[in-house]
């Protein structure tokens, strides 16, 4: 597991961007898991200008969301279909046919997962994008008695309803959403986990030097071969 800390999370945007920009440059048809939240911001931002300025292409790419709330429609500001539209995928040269999201409103969250599961493996995701919740969990999956598998809906924790219900004003926040499970995510190639800020300090600390445990569910990347860890500062405090 590599580690690197950067004074603030716009540098740490450059520099990210310029090594998943290399990245697609070696290989144009490049299958990317993308993560949604605060994070990642700084990354797609500078991936929009490195499209902008003529410097790389996406038009090859194909992508895949870690995950959607249920029961929110799809454009509604919140949904991760529309955040990932507005912050990346309308900005660039990606082509619509080949987004790939897991539908929260399905009739059959079971048929949904089993869906995008094939989906992934039948393309294999090269690069996965990642974010950190405050209570340690990758995509949605949350702190438990065991680590989870494939995709399957996830009843949201107490502290992440918390964090993440200040983005909603008008309609109320999920309760319930569909995710990647743990070994959908350890089945990519390369994972890029971006943290900053000083809430993520514990999570931090728990992924890179505590226990392998699905109490910390993040801290199974400590057996992926290919990982590398983004944090600014605030987020290396504990370290």
């Amino acid at each position: 597991m590599e580690v690197r800390i950067f004074d603030n999370k716009e540098n740490l945007g450059e520099v990210m961007a310029e090594i998943l920009c290399s990245r697609v440059i070696a290989k144009p048809n490049l299958t990317f898991g993308f993560a949604t939240g605060a994070s990642p911001l700084p990354v797609y931002g500078n991936l929009i200008e490195w499209y902008k300025s003529g410097r790389v292409s996406f038009k090859d790419i194909t992508t895949f969301n870690l995950d959607e709330y249920c029961d929110l429609p799809r454009d509604d500001k919140n949904s991760y279909y529309t955040f990932m539209h507005e912050n990346l995928f309308n900005h660039i040269d990606v082509k619509e046919e080949n987004i790939n999201f897991l539908n929260g409103n399905a009739e059959n969250f079971d048929k949904e997962c089993n869906r995008y599961d094939c989906l992934i493996r039948d393309k294999g995701i090269d690069v996965q994008l990642l974010g950190l919740g405050r209570n340690g969990h990758i995509g949605f999956n949350e702190p438990s008695t065991k680590f989870t598998k494939d995709c399957f809906r996830v009843k949201l924790s107490d502290s992440t309803i918390a964090a993440n219900s200040i983005y909603f004003d008008e309609n109320p926040m999920p309760h319930y959403a569909l995710t990647m499970g743990t070994a959908s995510i350890m089945r990519s190639k390369e994972i890029f986990m971006i943290a900053t800020g000083e809430s993520k300090k514990d999570a931090i600390y728990e992924m890179i030097n505590g226990d392998i445990s699905p109490l910390c569910p993040a801290s199974v990347l400590q057996l992926h071969p290919n990982v590398h860890v983004f944090i600014d500062l605030e987020a290396a405090k504990r370290l």
